[in-house]
């Protein structure tokens, strides 16, 4: 498979083919980049191209809802995904972005194959940006294969087909398909080697969207619950709360803005300003936050009884890819799984201390008294309220039963199915007409 034909007509621009087809660089201009500053420019190009596809994997969700009061240019670009219609979608639906994650993992594999070539910078500050590179591909992939493969833990991981790895910048591989297995392998090698070249703990605030020291261990938090490899997830969760146990104070700023405490990288916007403004809360899924919740009103806008509003997204004032808040519900649900239900329970009521208006006095004494058997049930519970419309709903259905949805408009029913396969995006058309393998 050409990577240059099927992927990235916006790729073949930045071959290595002469210095003005090469990336525009901004403030050095059209050049190759050579020199650390030249590198730190081509990274920060590969950080404003990560996707906002999570955050697009929410009108698939049971967090929104869609009506015909709602204007009709927003309609046809989000009605076919809100229903699960990929088969004959409208022309104007919006697009997940295959091309442009490849675009991304150009610039993160270009950067790393040139870690002995960049110039006028220290040994720290190139091993630094290097790692940032690891972390940009090891994310790239992983986002990737939660939305074009089976969940891990509903395959065989060893012999279902995913999506192609691109671990090089050679525009004109050949590619083919790996194995969920293979891409989450590559995703936790990437991780080995970026804990080994980072070395920032912490950037200025509006810097913060660059990976740090402790992005390694905050993913593999993510990757390993994904994987139901509690232990190791656990473990990771663990290592990043002793080193960031901050929790935000709701009432002064949101958890997942760029500059809250307890945001550890400040990537992705995951709820851009055209999804904020089109979306409408599902009922079903607001009344999953009662009146003593204080994210009812910090998340939500309650303009009328059947309109509900987004508040938590719209701008890149809510950036995020990583928040203690996720990892304390990741180190919930590992050590349930692992039998750990003192645990389980602890590291729910660290949220529930923080998120209602009698210090989650009230969760705390009923979470103490549900049966362990059912903690479980409520820490999801409580994962839906605490990171909804961040971009984790979608992959949180995907890993636990893919669930059964309903949903209406206009007078038609549309139905997800249990376990349906339209629980994984289909890998766009025009890539598979340029390669037919990647239909296999």
């Amino acid at each position: 498979m050409k990577l240059s034909k099927i992927f990235l007509p916006l790729i073949a621009a930045t071959a290595l083919t002469g210095c003005d087809s090469f990336l525009d660089i901004q403030p050095v201009g059209k050049v190759i980049p050579t020199t650390a500053d030249e590198f730190r420019s081509l990274i920060t190009e590969g950080y404003s191209n990560v996707p906002y596809d999570r955050g697009l994997t929410s009108f698939r969700t049971d967090e929104v809802l869609l009506d015909a009061t709602m204007d009709a240019n927003d309609l046809s670009s989000y009605l076919d995904i809100w229903r699960w219609n990929d088969t004959s979608s409208d022309e104007n639906t919006a697009s997940f972005s295959w091309r442009t994650f490849y675009h991304v993992l150009f610039i993160a594999n270009y950067t790393i194959e040139s870690e002995k070539l960049m110039t006028d910078g220290s040994g720290d500050e190139i091993r630094q940006m290097v790692g940032e590179a690891y972390m940009l591909r090891a994310l790239m992939h992983f986002n990737l294969v939660n939305l074009y493969a089976p969940a891990y833990t509903t395959c065989t991981p060893e012999t279902t087909k995913a999506v192609p790895l691109k671990l090089d910048s050679d525009v004109e591989s050949v590619l083919s398909r790996n194995t969920v297995a293979e891409v989450y392998k590559s995703i936790l090698d990437d991780l080995d080697s970026a804990e080994e070249y980072l070395n920032t703990d912490t950037w200025e605030t509006g810097y913060n969207y660059r990976f740090n020291t402790l992005s390694p261990d905050a993913m593999r938090s993510r990757v390993y619950l994904y994987m139901g490899k509690w232990e190791e997830s656990l473990a990771a969760s663990e290592r990043v709360i002793a080193k960031h146990p901050q929790l935000s104070d709701i009432n002064a700023e949101l958890p997942n803005a760029y500059n809250s405490v307890e945001n550890i990288v400040a990537l992705e916007q995951t709820m851009q300003s055209q999804y904020a403004r089109t979306i409408k809360i599902n009922r079903n899924f607001y009344s999953k936050f009662s009146s003593t919740d204080l994210r009812r009103r910090a998340y939500f806008k309650q303009v009328t009884t059947s309109n509900i509003t987004l508040v938590k997204g719209g701008s890149n004032t809510y950036s995020c890819t990583f928040r203690s808040g996720e990892m304390y519900l990741n180190a919930a649900e590992a050590a349930w799984h692992l039998g750990q239900y003192d645990d389980a329970r602890t590291y729910t009521e660290k949220i529930y201390a923080v998120r209602y208006t009698d210090g989650g006095a009230a969760k705390t004494a009923a979470i103490e008294a549900t049966d362990d058997t059912d903690v479980l049930d409520e820490i999801l519970e409580e994962r839906a309220r605490e990171l909804a419309f961040e971009g984790h709903r979608w992959f949180d259905l995907r890993r636990n039963g893919q669930p059964r949805m309903e949903r209406s408009y206009r007078g038609e029913t549309y139905v997800l199915e249990q376990g349906d396969a339209r629980y994984t995006l289909r890998i766009p058309a025009e890539a598979i007409t340029a390669n037919p393998e990647l239909a296999e």
